[in-house]
């Protein structure tokens, strides 16, 4: 018998021993799933970060700060890898075209109120 035997303990600093990632955890995302999300930061390859239910999703040529519609491509231990979807763009140009006709149709009501109060300001002097 060998003096000096070769044991071993469970395995290295990748195995669950020693907190490595876990194979058996069920992931917050899946292939194909699509997601709004906003991309908190950027990766040292400029690919976009976002976060759904704290998983990490990289999302190819996204800015931070950008909202976004995305679709997941691929999931691995640790993050996902998703793309931004046309169907996304298209909300995104919508709600921005939406909130400048609501933005127009604001100031068009505040400019017709202030005639009415110099309107009535002037009724008001000639009554006087």
């Amino acid at each position: 018998m060998a003096r000096f035997a070769r044991r071993s303990f469970g395995g290295g600093f990748g195995s669950r021993r020693f907190g490595g990632p876990r194979d058996d955890l069920p992931k917050p995302v899946n292939v194909g799933e699509e997601y709004d999300v906003e991309i908190s930061e950027v990766g040292s390859k400029g690919d976009g970060i976002a976060r759904v239910k704290n998983f990490v999703v990289f999302v190819n040529g996204a800015k931070e700060g950008e909202k976004t519609h995305i679709k997941i491509k691929e999931v691995r231990d640790r993050f996902a890898i998703g793309e931004k979807t046309e169907a996304g763009a298209a909300e995104t140009e919508k709600a921005v075209t939406e909130k400048a006709v609501e933005a127009e149709a604001k100031e068009e009501t505040e400019a017709e109120e202030a005639e009415e109060t110099e309107e009535e300001a002037t009724e008001t002097e000639e009554e006087v």
